[in-house]
């Protein structure tokens, strides 16, 4: 008498992401697998993927921890956004608390090329005290919920592109722009052409879904202030990709991916 199989593995999928989408896409089509992807909300109509979804925070550590025991899951993917880092904390805590197996699937950043011009800075704060010493229009793509740092530039003008309206302190010359990517490069250049764009201000997001501003500053002679990424859980498995995520999953969690590094860095963030 063969033996009866054993439940489904549970794979909760720490989303936000492109990387988080597709890998829960490649996973819904795999029926030996159950997917739980999470969504911290901050999107007001995020594009829902595949599988089981939850929407809202955790509660810190402890609280993802409690989630991740009470609903048996028995792989974590923090496929969160590179600059997500106090979940990424979270999630490795959390992971230590029950044992159960992480990696985190983290694309890799951008470097420069000939004939870009780019200014890395720390942080959000950083990038703000540089802009004096570059232009007067200033093409903003850090995220809505980093506006406040920006705010008391007063003597630049800003364009700011994000999903949903900015709340909150921002700029007092400041046009925001609604739209959702990914962007293709001739509309990067209409872009930046129209408003006449003299400085682009970006995170170092990685991937390839708003790559082409970059492509379109360089082209335009445009100077780069690029915002490096923070600090993440250095003992955390790595995967730089979906594939390589799968393989990890596939392989019960063994052989591990390369692990990520000290200092590492979908909506425009």
């Amino acid at each position: 008498m063969s033996a009866e199989p054993g439940p489904r593995p549970h794979v909760l999928i720490l989303g936000g992401t492109t990387e988080a989408r597709r890998l829960a896409e490649a996973l819904a089509r795999d029926t030996s697998y159950r997917v739980t992807t999470s969504l911290a909300g901050r999107v007001a109509s995020p594009v829902l993927p595949p599988g089981e979804v939850r929407i809202g925070g955790f509660g810190g550590a402890e609280g993802l921890a409690g989630w991740i025991a009470g609903h048996g899951v028995t792989r974590v993917v923090d496929a969160t956004h590179p600059f997500a880092e106090r979940m990424s904390f979270h999630a490795a805590r959390a992971g230590e608390l029950t044992g159960v197996p992480l990696l985190a699937l983290r694309r890799p950043g951008w470097t420069p090329g000939p004939g870009d011009d780019w200014t890395f800075t720390d942080s959000l704060a950083g990038a703000a005290a540089l802009l004096p010493g570059f232009g007067e229009r200033v093409f903003l793509t850090t995220g809505r919920t980093g506006l406040h740092t920006f705010a008391g530039v007063t003597d630049r003008w800003f364009l700011v592109r994000s999903v949903d309206p900015p709340a909150g302190p921002v700029p007092p010359r400041l046009e925001v722009l609604l739209a959702r990517g990914p962007f293709g490069l001739e509309e990067e250049r209409e872009l930046l052409a129209r408003h006449r764009i003299d400085v682009l201000v970006t995170k170092d997001s990685g991937g390839g879904a708003t790559a082409p501003k970059l492509t379109a500053a360089r082209e335009a002679g445009i100077p780069v202030l690029l915002v490096g990424r923070p600090a993440v859980p250095a003992h955390v498995p790595l995967a730089p990709s979906v594939e390589s995520a799968l393989a990890w999953l596939e392989a019960g969690s063994e052989p591990a991916p390369e692990t990520g590094p000290e200092t590492d860095a979908d909506a425009e963030a």
